[in-house]
């Protein structure tokens, strides 16, 4: 399955580990949720990156403690009119403050790929490397938008308030020498 990060199809450094398979003592896992919940500090106490695929009905308020120790947490698209990862995102990025990577799975269809980005998404599973090649086009295509999200880009509003404070700040700051 092709990863697209960043806008580009990419590697994949993780490896997604079943729930009945042992796991290996080095390398980039991705673990279950009730797999990483069982045992949190076993997962965690591993001396390579780690990632939790998270289903779209479980609270995302179970990972807040462990927010800044997760390198990667995969949240899952089972349906593509199924949008609970959206929130799940949005949640995670804007009142907990994660800043890992955040990536969609499952049903990750071509004209769903903006939002999720907007949502807060920064890595996306997709079936066809040709979904992941219009995803990087659709990626640098859109560079500016007027509704705040979670992705972190100033709105349009917010940047041309900052450039019309610029002038001011200037001469401000000319008649105060």
């Amino acid at each position: 399955m092709p990863l697209v990060k960043r806008g580009t199809i990419v590697a994949d450094e993780f490896i997604a580990l079943a729930d009945d398979a042992p796991a290996p003592d080095k390398g980039a896992v991705i673990v279950s949720a009730a797999r990483f919940i069982a045992e949190p500090e076993v997962w965690l106490g591993r001396a390579a990156p780690l990632g939790v695929a998270w289903p779209n009905d479980r609270d995302v308020t179970e990972l807040v403690p462990y927010l800044s120790r997760l390198a990667l947490i995969a949240l899952v698209f089972p349906k593509f009119r199924d949008g609970r990862a959206y929130t799940q995102a949005r949640l995670l990025r804007e009142r907990h403050g994660y800043r890992g990577q955040l990536r969609a799975t499952g049903q990750v269809l071509r004209d769903q790929f903006l939002f999720m980005q907007r949502a807060g998404f920064d890595a996306f599973d997709v079936v066809k490397a040709s979904d992941a090649e219009a995803f990087a086009a659709t990626v640098a295509r859109y560079s500016v938008f007027y509704a705040p999200t979670g992705d972190g880009r100033i709105t349009v509003f917010r940047a041309r308030l900052m450039a019309a404070a610029r002038p001011a700040a200037v001469a401000a700051g000319r008649s105060g020498s």
